[in-house]
């Protein structure tokens, strides 16, 4: 009995002692702002110190004089979201895209807690200092809830709302991505905190890009990297740990800025029964919707979206 009782013993440590010893392999390190600066920043990027202890990345294209669209990224993407749009949009507009707290190159200080509206404080900091007092402003999926919120909130400064798969509706599940499934589990979050979730994250890009020869090893390469900013881990983590602003028909009702309503079809993260309803609750808005399409139009289908775009914003002028 007293053997048995030490081989029990000793199985379940060797067990133990396996996980342990994968936990440790698995684990990944943060890696360096310097070194992630000069793998995925841009000839022509800039760096503004916030309040907060914020070091907002973003960058500021295109001339002077035009009409400025501020350009808001998802959960867990950076700016270079944006670079297919940005690239030919800039040679008519003003084009500013920025990475929120915990996501590309933004700095935050230690022990920086962020929700969606320190994100609404973000847009709207960088913005009055760079001399935008009034602009279009858009957002793709969570920084799709982050623009549409900020137009409820601060109705004088956006002209024109562009909401891309944008996130905001209640939801009862957490979308078709696995990543998103073992984040919204405490237990998840505390286990995934220090490893490596690369299998995760590009189950989750799949998801989100719906053609599969979109995702690169160098997008998850980028995605996996940034994610191990000093302080990102933390700050993404608590944000599916906390609180959300949720879409409600009585509140968009309150957006009087024309609105362009983009959704993906084929979009597995958010449904794209969410564009309708976005389009039904702000007054006069305007929705496209593209088959076969995922989450992240103007990344799978950049030429197209960003025509569409270009034709809504000359039929409703900055003016």
């Amino acid at each position: 009995m007293r053997a048995l009782a030490r081989g029990l013993i000793t199985t379940l440590l060797l067990i133990a002692g396996l996980a342990a010893a994968g936990w440790l392999l698995l684990r990944r390190p943060d890696i360096p702002y310097a070194t992630l600066e000069a793998r995925y920043g841009y000839a022509d990027s800039r760096y503004m110190d916030l309040p907060g202890g914020v070091r907002a990345h973003y960058r500021d294209l295109g001339p002077r004089d035009a009409p400025a669209l501020v350009l808001v990224h998802g959960f867990a993407a950076s700016t270079h979201a944006w670079d297919a749009w940005a690239d030919k949009l800039s040679k008519t507009y003003r084009v500013v895209v920025l990475d929120l707290p915990g996501h590309g190159l933004t700095r935050t200080s230690e022990g920086y807690a962020v929700g969606r509206d320190g994100f609404e404080t973000v847009v709207d900091q960088l913005t009055r200092r760079l001399g935008l007092e009034r602009f279009t402003l858009g957002g793709n999926s969570m920084g799709g809830a982050v623009a549409w919120a900020y137009a409820v909130d601060h109705p004088d400064r956006v002209r024109r709302l562009i909401l891309v798969d944008a996130a905001g509706w209640p939801r009862t599940d957490k979308g078709g991505a696995m990543v998103f499934r073992v984040l919204g589990n405490p237990v998840g979050r505390r286990v995934m905190r220090d490893l490596d979730i690369r299998p995760l994250i590009t189950q989750g890009l799949r998801a989100a890009y719906v053609d599969p020869k979109l995702v690169t090893p160098a997008l998850v390469d980028r995605y996996v990297e940034l994610s191990r900013a000093p302080g990102h881990r933390d700050i993404m983590m608590g944000l599916q740990a906390g609180p959300r602003r949720e879409a409600t028909a009585s509140a968009l009702a309150a957006i009087h800025a024309p609105t362009l309503v983009m959704f993906g079809e084929d979009d597995r993260l958010i449904p794209a029964a969410d564009g309708e309803k976005f389009r039904q609750a702000i007054p006069g808005a305007t929705l496209i919707l593209y088959p076969r399409v995922g989450h992240v139009p103007m990344e799978q289908i950049p030429d197209r979206s960003r025509a569409d775009l270009e034709t809504w914003l000359a039929a409703h002028p900055a003016s």
